[in-house]
């Protein structure tokens, strides 16, 4: 054996190595520190040692130069066996400080008793340029009562629907300086208990329905300042590589990165689609991730997890519990989401991947579709193990960036090394449908009270996509500009009834002879599709007719939007002499 040390802890030494006897209350700390799976007595079997030690540093794990069994760090715990939310509680020590008692784990503490181990929480990849977090987000910032008007505010700028109570945005501003104080009481003393979540579902662009959860309005006021609190201070730690949901970016920003990416020579791209993100969340990780990055006052904590196990209705009035995910539709989502995927983003940056990530819509560039395969892999390993995601593998692919979809766009590379900037077949097919719904053939109203409704929707959808290429101007803006003077046609047409009534009106334009009206009109059965499209139609409705109604033309309105070239005042000439 070796010699036996004794003084004030108890040593032992065996085969040169120096060992210390723990006490009771040190083994228990520790083994709230291990993982899970070991604490009922497990061990792992060492393997192949480079994988073992890559898998074991991807995991934050301590490797041992000599070869012993790896120690998993406190700061990250696999999860184990599935036990209750107060076991839960109480062996992690989550939520002891609320309103009520304040000094959370004080008492405990005092007493001797060993401080708890903490949630399971992965380790931080933040860089050197991160900055920190220097003010805390407390409850006193969420129920300010100031800040809660301006959460009102915002909420009735969004004009949002009505929650389970029915009530409006008009109804909760007549008594808004009551519910302003109730509120900001309810959150201090923490009585506040957030109401149900209505669910709607909506069609969505590819196909299917997205659920979306509407808060009542006292709710999203809610929502709105605890928003306005935590923003902020995370905005200072998300990844320049994240441009949804963002001050300052947008779908734009990330197009304009993705083009650069190509520009770089990163040709192929990795595009990942996470299956109902949204209702796939784990509300441990991404409370625990709120603590890690600052929020440490419970009370805060304790209000993101009501809201985010508020009961959800059901269009048949059935009342649904919550165990995951983040509901659309509430103010607070878009920044949950993002924080949870920038766990993401810190492991792509530590892999040295080029990225450009809008929600849960992300596209790593790679330079080889070899190397995409295995980025693909990869990172679906690391999404569906350590996020807890679903990768969806349907929708997911590694191919060029102009076969893909990305926020409306497809990249396409020229022959010169550019790059090209064009609508996405799905965005082509999603604009053409509209126009068929705003030109139905039974429209009731005037000519004009039709192309007044179609110009606010084409003024907004080409000012989203006005970084459109000259290619995509050139030729796509002129088919869809043609689909809609065509739509318009047949409904002028369809509005005549009879063809007899169609003749009359077409040589009253004075720029169709009798001989072409009867001739388009009267050839043959044709339906007013068809004859949108003859001599007589094109005549009768040139371009200075649509100019007359005030139709915006997308090719037109292009070119105006595009940003105008930087040119030097001219110098002035001066006379000599």
């Amino acid at each position: 054996m070796g010699e036996l040390v004794y003084g004030s802890e108890a040593r032992f030494s065996f085969d040169g190595r120096a060992y210390r006897r723990r006490r009771r209350y040190e083994v228990s700390c520790s083994y709230l520190e291990r993982p899970p799976g070991l604490r009922d007595g497990g061990s792992r079997r060492e393997g192949n040692d480079e994988m073992t030690k890559g898998q074991e540093e991807s995991d934050d794990l301590v490797v041992p130069e000599d070869g012993r069994k790896a120690v998993q760090s406190a700061e990250f715990q696999r999860g184990g066996k599935q036990v209750t939310a107060n076991e839960e509680a109480q062996q992690l020590g989550l939520f002891r400080e609320t309103a009520d008692n304040p000094q959370g784990n004080a008492d405990r503490s005092a007493a001797g008793a060993p401080a708890a181990g903490g949630r399971a929480e992965p380790k931080s990849r933040a860089t050197k340029n991160t900055p920190a977090l220097a003010v805390l987000m407390t409850m006193e910032e969420v129920a300010e009562q100031n800040n809660l008007r301006r959460a009102f505010k915002r909420v009735a700028s969004n004009r949002g629907a009505p929650g389970p109570d029915r009530q409006g945005i008009d109804e909760v501003r007549e008594h808004l300086d009551d519910v302003v104080q109730a509120l900001s009481a309810a959150l201090l003393d923490g009585t506040y208990r957030p109401g149900m979540i209505r669910r709607v579902w909506i069609p969505k662009a590819g196909g299917g329905q997205r659920g979306l959860g509407i808060p009542n309005v006292v709710d999203r006021i809610v929502q709105q300042a605890a928003h306005q609190v935590l923003a902020p201070h995370f905005e200072q730690s998300f990844h320049d590589s994240s441009h949804g949901f963002r001050p300052g970016r947008s779908c734009h920003t990330a197009i304009a990165a993705a083009t650069q990416h190509l520009e770089d020579g990163y040709a192929w791209v990795v595009d990942l689609d996470l299956e109902k993100f949204f209702d796939r969340v784990h509300h441990e990780r991404l409370l625990a991730r709120l603590e890690k990055h600052g929020v440490k006052d419970r009370r805060v904590i304790e209000l993101v997890r009501r809201m985010l196990r508020a009961k959800v209705v059901m269009p048949d009035g059935v009342v649904v519990s919550t165990d995951e995910g983040t509901p659309q539709g509430g103010p607070l989502s878009p920044l949950l989401s993002n924080i949870v995927l920038d766990e993401l983003d810190r492991e792509l940056e530590s892999r040295g991947h080029r990225f450009v990530r809008y929600a849960d819509d992300c596209n790593i560039y790679v330079s080889s579709e070899r190397a995409g395969k295995r980025v693909m892999e990869s990172i679906s390993r690391f999404i569906e193990r350590r996020l807890r995601l679903k990768v969806n593998a349907k929708k997911s692919a590694v191919a060029r960036p102009g076969s893909r979809h990305f926020v409306g766009f497809s990249l396409q590379r020229s022959r010169d090394g550019g790059v090209s900037v064009r609508l996405s077949a799905r965005s082509r097919e999603r604009v053409r449908r509209r126009i068929v719904e705003l030109t139905r053939r039974n429209w009731g109203q005037s000519l004009r009270a039709c192309v007044e409704r179609l110009n606010q929707y084409l003024e907004g959808w080409i000012q989203f996509f006005k970084i459109c290429g000259p290619d995509e101007a050139r030729v796509g803006l002129k088919i869809l500009d043609s689909h809609v003077r065509r739509r318009i046609r047949a409904l002028t047409l369809r509005q005549k009834k009879r063809k007899v009534h169609m003749l009359r009106w077409l040589i009253r334009q004075r720029k169709v002879t009798v001989k072409v009206a009867v001739r388009d009109l009267y050839r043959g059965h044709r339906s007013l599709w068809a004859l949108s499209i003859t001599e007589a139609a094109h005549k009768g409705m040139s371009q200075r007719f649509f100019a007359a109604l005030g139709l915006v033309e997308l090719r037109k309105r292009w070119r105006q939007l595009q940003p105008k070239p930087d040119t030097a005042p001219k110098q002035l000439e001066l006379a000599l002499g």
